[in-house]
């Protein structure tokens, strides 16, 4: 019997939500099936931070490693899903800790929404700063969440990017986590190999452990 799978990514088209001043989705058809043409071929422009998506170390350090260059094995392999819905504009600790335990996975995916929002969101929930130390202290090393950024949309400072930055880490963004679980399973979200992007789209799944 296949292992159950849940689809974590939220479709990506022109409406799609972006941060305010990003590069929205759109495409364009450039070759139509006709009785001249035998396919259709599109060229679509878009931020790499539209729908699911990794960030690159480029995305927040002037000298860090685009994400075509990031070991990919991070992206891949147990994770928890830990939910903490509506926990105000900060992921404290106080609201993960009822699912750390000794056995914690190297990946850790949190889930703020009740119901994943269609349209940008600025009060969006983001991880405090000393949450992820604390997380990357029990040897998480990637951490995800169903909002836009691991920080506040008016951050300018970017904390907690600067957290993983410092200890190493890796993020995922724009999950949706509607449907899935508190629980552990096997996380797979491999980005591009873009080799001067500072971000990536993923199709983001995760399956159940056997």
């Amino acid at each position: 019997m296949a292992q159950q799978l849940w689809d974590i990514s939220p479709p990506i088209h022109s409406a799609s939500p972006v941060f305010p001043g990003d590069t929205p989705y759109s495409q364009q058809w450039c070759a139509t099936i006709s009785p001249d043409c035998p396919v259709n071929v599109s060229a679509i422009t878009l931020s790499p931070h539209v729908g699911a998506h990794a960030d690159a170390p480029l995305h927040y350090a002037a000298d860090g490693a685009a994400i075509g260059e990031v070991d990919l094995a991070t992206f891949l392999g147990p994770c928890r899903v830990i939910h903490a819905i509506a926990p105000g504009p900060l992921l404290l600790w106080q609201h993960l800790e009822h699912a750390i335990s000794a056995d914690l996975p190297p990946r850790v995916l949190v889930r703020t929404y009740a119901q994943a929002p269609t349209g940008w969101d600025g009060d969006l929930a983001a991880y405090a700063p000393e949450t992820v130390e604390r997380l990357a202290d029990l040897g998480v090393r990637l951490i995800g969440i169903d909002t836009a950024s691991i920080d506040p949309a008016s951050s300018k400072t970017l904390d907690s990017h600067q957290v993983i930055r410092r200890r190493g880490l890796r993020v995922l963004e724009n999950l949706v986590l509607d449907a899935v679980p508190a629980g552990d399973y096997e996380l797979i979200a491999l980005p591009l190999k873009l080799t001067q992007a500072d971000a990536s789209p993923v199709r983001a799944v995760l399956r159940a452990l056997p």
